[in-house]
């Protein structure tokens, strides 16, 4: 989908009205620690661009499913209706998968981030919304992923979804509970996604349809190898004690992210004075190629009182587990194997989608712990 600025100008406007029903109730954007029943997951198989490593990253999958359940939230689980029984073999033979909904789906990727609904607060339970998803500025055929909550989540949920046609990934927006939301001009500014709408546009839509007191656009900070244009999941996230988390390079004095990440920090110090910021060591994974893939430690998951952290086995690791334990105190810190899934530009968080409790419809969620069911 490509839009000009005057034709997103009112797109942003008409998803304003989308944002307030009937009842001109008040919608925003939830932050990722707002208790969740579930998390969304899309399952990878021969049909994504995992089918050369499939047997390692279900692996990463099932290990992700597994810590997610023993938290007492539930995986809703995209997946093809002829891998059923397949996962169903894979997650008896892993063990301590207790809570599976399995929803029959067709999608491109596995990266239900960037499509999935997000949620939004309304008065009574929260609000189902969507953006369009056009392949990160059309980089990649996306015409299934931008179907999939229409089509398979919108039966599980409790309210209708709201829409919005312009184009944006969940993983290029960060928010606290101030209603602060954090961006990258980089990303935002690709052309492919909505023609020559400014920043300021962008302001007055997430505003509008996202129910946002502010917004911060970061125009610093990009990690090679990463298809997104720099997503905030990769670089700086907030904590829920007026903290942000974010992707440094102090570990790395020589490396060539140095300028472009210390930058970064300068304006989240100028933009956030009153947060305490907290630095993540920098990694340096390389694929079969020898080139760098995009294996950052800001990309972890909150889950309820645990953070799911992608570790790479590498020397960081240890250093990045210790700076998230003094980020989040309160919060068990579950290290995830995630090594491969920077050989296809993402990691754990872009592969997740958080459910906040209430959303789902009541008899879906009824099902959670019988194990491994089929909704509709």
């Amino acid at each position: 989908m490509i839009l000009t600025r005057d034709t997103v100008k009112s797109h942003a406007e008409q998803a304003g009205s989308l944002a307030v029903d009937s009842d001109s109730e008040i919608l925003r954007l939830l932050p990722e620690w707002f208790p969740q029943e579930a998390v969304l997951l899309a399952w990878p198989d021969q049909q994504t661009d995992w089918r050369d490593c499939l047997g390692e990253v279900q692996q990463v999958y099932l290990a992700l499913i597994r810590a997610i359940n023993t938290n007492n939230c539930a995986v809703v689980l995209l997946l093809r209706n002829q891998e059923k029984a397949a996962f169903r073999q894979l997650a008896e033979k892993a063990g301590g998968i207790t809570s599976v909904l399995l929803v029959e789906a067709d999608y491109n990727d596995t990266w239900v981030r960037d499509y999935g609904v997000l949620s939004l607060q309304g008065e009574q339970s929260p609000v189902a919304f969507e953006f369009a998803f056009n392949g990160w500025g059309n980089k990649f055929i996306s015409n299934k992923d931008n179907a999939v909550n229409q089509s398979a989540l919108s039966a599980l949920l409790r309210s209708p979804i709201r829409s919005s046609p312009a184009v944006c990934e969940g993983g290029a927006l960060e928010v606290d509970d101030d209603g602060h939301l954090l961006s990258t001009a980089k990303c935002l500014l690709n052309p492919e996604r909505n023609g020559r709408l400014s920043l300021e546009g962008y302001r007055q839509l997430f505003i509008n349809t996202l129910g946002v007191s502010s917004v911060t656009f970061l125009e610093h900070g990009y990690l090679d190898g990463d298809d997104t244009d720099g997503h905030i999941d990769t670089l700086a996230r907030f904590t829920p004690n007026r903290g942000i988390v974010y992707q440094g390079s102090s570990n790395r004095p020589d490396d060539d992210h140095c300028y472009t990440l210390q930058t970064m920090a300068q304006e989240l110090v100028a933009a956030f004075p009153e947060h305490t910021l907290f630095e993540l060591p920098l990694s340096l994974l390389t694929n079969a190629e020898g080139r760098r893939v995009p294996a950052s430690y800001a990309n972890f998951l909150i889950n309820n009182d645990q953070i799911m952290m992608p570790v790479y086995r590498e020397p960081e690791d240890e250093e990045a587990l210790s700076v998230m334990a003094q980020a989040y105190p309160g919060y068990r810190i579950v290290p995830v194997d995630c090594r491969i899934l920077p050989m296809q530009a993402g990691s754990l968080h872009c592969i997740t989608m958080q459910i906040p409790k209430g959303m789902l419809r009541a008899d879906i969620i009824g099902k959670a712990g019988q194990g491994i069911i089929e909704t509709g």
